[in-house]
């Protein structure tokens, strides 16, 4: 059931079995779990069904480290958070990504990959996935085409790996009508948590205040609490709740806001292909996303290079994927990013600030440019490919002062505003650089292709071309010492009985793959902690038949919505009132 907080009546307290701050990937699949074991949920999401100016303008703040974007587009604060604007890239991490590495300080998770396994599995039903099967020689046998082929690894340092793309899930849109017709879970739309409050030692959380952008105010009492408002907005809502706790909840080690990360991307080299290779699709990231060439099956995948687990080791690394990355003709144009625009919005990305009418008026001043870039990315054809270039991402060493604070700007509900720091030391170049180095050296020794590489990065300021990619981690990170991390391995929240943390802040480490496959993970294994922290005899793990089921018993019910109204509103309080938006 969806209920617009802004029809509350003012002041009421509503009450839940479990409250779930933020309804982005990992708070829609706790609520999608808690609706399958029966737990009546309580859902609070800041924005509606859709952007809104006033509610994006909450994520705002301000930046003081490297140069860095992580508000506008790179979020999405309505109702399925950044599967808004998400890709769609999924690959689970990889095993050494969990393990302690002597030459990475704060390393290592509390528990391994066998761990995240089977929950793993269970999220290629909630991520429309393909079969749980990432190895490339099933790929590209499955796909079965001349121009899309594995490349020769001669040198034993280099290894290609597989992403799966879903297709991407918009959470928001894709479990809506399954949220609107639960008879367990609440979704509060336009519900701003404000503040955590607790008993006077911290230790138990009371209840969540909550207020709207237009004046309404209320709180929300649970039995349990799962924050799951993002990397960045995480941290911010714990440093803020410090009416009892100066330095904020959860924050006594100091370690709340700290361990800031995300994968740095850079573009580098140029490749000159064999003539054996050159109309290959498999590696290059211009030719994925929905192209029925590099597909199987319904299934759109991805390859990137990595380096091989011996050669993390033996160099001291970090983790990295690199792609090769052609350049078509009128690329970097008005005209190529106007069109780049109107595709985003085709995929329902959430564009802050963009109108049809203006792109369109764009393209027709600069119709050659546009032309000829959608025309060589749609046909491909070689002669209007300018270059080939290598783009490489790289995990992000655990850094304490890569971190997010609070501002003492404040937004119009009083929030004080976010500092982000991003900080990436000099083990991030040398991955960098020898990810590019090895790369080059095994299609050079495999006659795949020559490579130009530009400069070392080592020695040098970062280049203006580095970029993230948005993926806020690491600010509340999982650690079984709470000197060394925010939660324990339960994602509870260290010293605290009822205060648990969802989504990619709770990563120690972050590995060289995309998150969003790991945070639904890291969720379905939460909810079954809750739910068996809660008796509940029915505490498994989900599977993609079992969701199906559920999503398919759902549709054909015949929801009686007085009685089912009255009733899910039966704790709001004496005089309550919702309207649902």
């Amino acid at each position: 059931m969806f209920i617009d907080t802004r029809g509350v009546e003012e002041g009421v307290e509503v009450e839940a079995t479990i409250c779930i701050i933020g309804a982005g990937v990992a708070g829609i699949t706790l609520a999608l779990e808690m609706h399958r074991l029966g737990i009546d949920t309580c859902l609070l999401e800041s924005g509606g069904y859709k952007a809104d100016d006033e509610t994006r303008d909450l994520y705002r703040g301000e930046n003081i480290g490297l140069p860095y974007s992580f508000a506008d587009g790179s979020r999405s604060r309505f109702l399925g958070g950044s599967s808004n604007c998400w890709g769609g890239w999924c690959r689970p991490l990889d095993p050494w990504d969990f393990d302690k590495r002597d030459w990475v300080a704060h390393s290592g998770w509390p528990f391994g990959l066998d761990e995240l396994a089977p929950y793993y599995a269970s999220t290629h039903g909630f991520l429309k996935l393909g079969p749980n099967n990432f190895d490339p020689a099933y790929w590209e046998g499955a796909i079965g085409r001349a121009d899309v082929r594995r490349v020769p690894l001669v040198t034993g340092e280099v290894r290609d790996t597989v992403s799966q793309f879903s297709p991407p899930a918009r959470f928001g849109k894709l479990y809506r009508q399954d949220l609107d017709r639960s008879t367990h879970v609440r979704v509060f739309l336009n519900a701003n948590a404000v503040h955590i409050d607790t008993d006077s030692e911290a230790k138990t959380v009371k209840r969540i205040r909550v207020a709207t952008l237009s004046g309404r105010h209320m709180t929300v009492a649970a039995k349990h609490f799962v924050l799951a408002t993002g990397g960045i907005e995480n941290a911010r809502l714990l440093l803020a709740s410090n009416e009892v706790q100066a330095a904020g909840l959860g924050n006594g080690n100091d370690v709340v806001g700290r361990f800031f990360m995300d994968h740095p991307r850079l573009t580098s080299g140029s490749v000159r292909f064999t003539k054996a290779w050159a109309r290959n699709k498999l590696y290059d990231i211009k030719y994925h996303y929905q192209n029925a060439a590099v597909s199987a099956n319904g299934t759109f995948i991805s390859s990137q290079f990595a380096l091989t687990h011996e050669v993390l080791e033996r160099e001291g690394l970090l983790n990295s994927r690199m792609w090769f990355y052609s350049l078509f003709y009128g690329e970097g144009s008005a005209g190529a990013e106007a069109l780049i625009r109107c595709k985003q919005a085709l995929l329902r990305k959430d564009q802050p600030g963009w109108r049809l009418r203006d792109d369109l008026a764009t393209m027709a001043a600069h119709p050659i440019d546009t032309v000829g870039f959608g025309v060589t990315r749609l046909l491909q054809p070689r002669p209007l490919i300018t270059d080939v270039k290598m783009q490489a991402i790289v995990e992000a060493a655990p850094n304490r002062d890569s971190r997010v604070t609070l501002s003492a700007l404040r937004d119009r509900l009083g929030m004080p505003r976010v500092k982000v720091e991003w900080r990436l030391d000099e083990l991030v170049k040398r991955t960098f650089d020898r990810t590019f180095a090895l790369v080059a050296e095994a299609l050079r020794a495999g006659g795949v292709a020559e490579v130009t590489l530009d400069a070392p990065l080592q020695g040098r300021a970062w280049p203006d071309a580095l970029e993230g990619t948005w993926h806020h981690m690491g600010t509340t990170r999982m650690h079984d010492s709470p000197k060394e991390g925010v939660v324990d391995r339960n994602c509870k929240v260290h010293g605290m009985s009822n205060l648990h943390i969802a989504g990619s802040s709770v990563f120690p480490t972050v590995g060289a793959n995309f998150p969003t496959i790991t945070i639904t993970a890291l969720a379905l294994r939460l909810a079954a902690h809750l739910a068996e922290a809660l008796g509940n005899p029915e505490a498994v793990i989900a599977s993609t038949d079992t969701l199906g089921g559920e999503r398919r018993g759902m549709e054909s019910k015949t929801m009686e919505a007085l009685p089912f109204a009255a009733s899910s509103l039966a704790h709001v309080g004496a005089g309550g009132r919702a309207a649902k938006d």
